[in-house]
């Protein structure tokens, strides 16, 4: 509960084995021989409906080499998924937004968790694969009372003060502040590519449509009328903000296949320069 433990195991011989695999990603080696699932599973991947959530792992595996995930903190921090994972052989450290779990809404506890694994990547020059679908960071008086204006800002210059590539795929939600955490333009990723489903906005496309059109909303008196306009303003506003419209504003490098996904990730990785070799630290992760 606390996020203190990395990895639950039952036995001294999982133990030495998970450390094991958890070592490997660090050694700066590419690894042969990888194989990779049918990607075309991840056209079928996030519902029609955006009120559906879906898990975020089944497309961190799929993406990944086989057998090259290594999930870290999955009890804690819940609304982000921070996984290791081999592209192309190659080692790269995840973070996802998980839409099972507050809507991939980001709060304190996902905030510490994912600023902390993208400091470890950051010292030892893995790049980060953001997967963004987040309606934005949690709020509330219960949420603000856990420091979240102060955590969240913590991920978000965690992640801007990195030296490492990073790649970012929206796959629907892109709201907001959680947004510009969560590998936007200003952050300056490698490649920022968007699903079909994505959906871009400054906050949740009804919310919106509450405060841009409250006069119109507050005139009509019948509530079923209210309701219909709502309905109809709501859908206007959303095409607006479609994938391909919100990269016809050159918000995102392009809309892809999700069955190109891995192949756009790994042409971008090949095109990054090799990190320098260092005799020193090259930064200090933070024990938070």
């Amino acid at each position: 509960a606390s996020g203190v433990i990395d990895l639950l195991v039952e036995d001294e011989a999982q133990a030495i084995a998970a450390a094991q695999k958890y070592l490997g990603y660090f050694d700066g080696k590419q690894h042969d021989g990888f194989e990779a699932a049918d990607q075309s599973v991840l056209r079928d991947v996030v519902p029609e409906s955006p009120r559906r959530a879906y898990n975020v792992r089944k497309v961190i595996e799929v993406l990944a080499d086989k057998d090259s995930v290594l999930e870290l903190k999955p009890a804690y921090g819940r609304a982000i998924v921070t996984s290791l994972i081999r592209l192309g052989g190659r080692a790269v450290g995840v973070v996802a937004s998980q839409p099972m779990f507050l809507a991939g809404a980001i709060d304190t506890p996902a905030s510490v968790k994912a600023a902390r694994f993208a400091q470890i990547c950051d010292a030892f020059d893995i790049p980060v694969l953001l997967l963004c679908d987040t309606p934005g960071l949690m709020v509330g008086p219960e949420v603000e009372k856990t420091g979240l204006v102060r955590h969240s800002a913590r991920l978000l210059s965690a992640l801007a003060n990195a030296t490492v590539p990073m790649l970012t795929v929206v796959l629907r939600k892109a709201y907001g502040l959680g947004y510009y955490i969560m590998g936007s333009q200003p952050l300056n990723p490698a490649i920022l590519v968007a699903w079909p489903t994505a959906e871009f906005g400054g906050m949740g496309i009804e919310g919106a449509v509450n405060i841009i059109y409250r006069k119109e909303l507050d005139a009509e008196a019948d509530p079923l009328a209210r309701a219909e306009l709502h309905r109809a303003l709501t859908d206007e506003l959303k095409r607006g903000n479609t994938a391909v419209e919100t990269a016809g504003r050159f918000l995102y490098d392009d809309v892809i296949d999700p069955a190109e996904t891995r192949d756009i990730l790994l042409r971008t990785l090949a095109t990054l320069p090799i990190p320098a070799p260092r005799t020193t630290r090259k930064r200090i992760i933070e024990p938070f």
